[in-house]
């Protein structure tokens, strides 16, 4: 699990990588996913470092994070039809880039089970 300072994600936050940046409010940054998996597919992140759902201390942070999805797919048009949210943890469970984010994916229809 990278610290901070190597974290791709924080760079994406800091500005130092670029990237499609769809949202950026009150601590929270949503932008396109690099190899979509759905016609809409965003990462939302907290700007702060956090690894992983483990690592995650502040349920008020995790609040603003799901909350910012929601808000993330009414504002793409994706909520009335519906869409998911996915969040890895950890390299079992698909976590690939440890830092918090939330998956938000939409646009088609979602199948069970996932994978």
């Amino acid at each position: 699990m990278s610290p901070a300072g190597s974290c791709v994600f924080c760079k994406i936050a800091a500005g130092e990588i670029p990237a499609t940046v769809v949202k950026r409010a009150d601590g929270m940054l949503a932008f396109k996913d690099l190899s979509p998996q759905a016609p809409t597919h965003l990462l939302v992140i907290p700007t702060t470092h956090v690894s992983s759902l483990n690592d995650a201390k502040d349920a008020g942070t995790l609040g603003k994070l799901l909350a910012f999805a929601r808000d993330i797919a009414q504002e793409t048009g994706i909520a009335t039809k519906g869409y998911r949210v996915v969040l890895n943890t950890n390299p079992d469970g698909g976590q690939t880039v440890f830092h918090l984010h939330l998956h938000v994916l939409g646009g088609r229809p979602m199948h069970w089970p996932p994978g």
